[in-house]
């Protein structure tokens, strides 16, 4: 029994963990990552009998912060009335994580926009206005995903 449990934790917290990282580093996808664990350890763990429903809503919970990233993106582009190129280039700023490291989350999302807007014509008080929006919208989104990762985690936390 007790090496039923070393797997369950062997298997399930490198998953939490890698999710938590992948809260805030896109390249991971973070939510389902942190979901996947805990349905790892409720199938591994012995004695561990949640109902179905846990399951689902934590679930639920996960895929609902890929929804929140895109409603808040849109909502931070439209607000500062951005345009579909600034949108657009605030996803692909988000690469930047791969050449300037972590801090490419932040200010790529941000440069992305202005280099879409910049390209779409616009001028450039309209340009630095998307960027900023796009980074609002996106801080927004970063704020309301560990929220919700933070209520997944205590949930099962507390069924653990």
């Amino acid at each position: 029994m007790a090496d039923h449990m070393a797997i369950a934790v062997l298997v399930s917290v490198p998953m939490i963990l890698a999710g938590l990282a992948g809260v805030l580093l896109p390249v991971l996808p973070g939510p389902i990552l942190i979901w996947l664990g805990m349905v790892a350890y409720g199938v591994l763990a012995p004695n561990i009998d949640w109902p179905w429903w846990f399951y689902m809503v934590q679930g639920l919970l996960a895929a609902s912060t890929y929804f929140i990233d895109y409603l808040a993106t849109v909502w931070g582009v439209k607000k500062f009335k951005g345009s579909r190129a600034a949108a657009v280039g605030a996803v692909l700023g988000t690469l930047l994580i791969f050449f300037i490291g972590p801090i490419g989350i932040i200010v790529g999302p941000f440069i992305g926009a202005m280099i879409g807007e910049f390209v779409a014509g616009s001028e450039l008080k309209q340009v630095f206005s998307s960027g900023f929006g796009t980074f609002l919208g996106f801080m927004v989104s970063m704020f309301l995903k560990l929220l919700i990762c933070g209520i997944m985690l205590a949930w099962f936390t507390v069924n653990v």
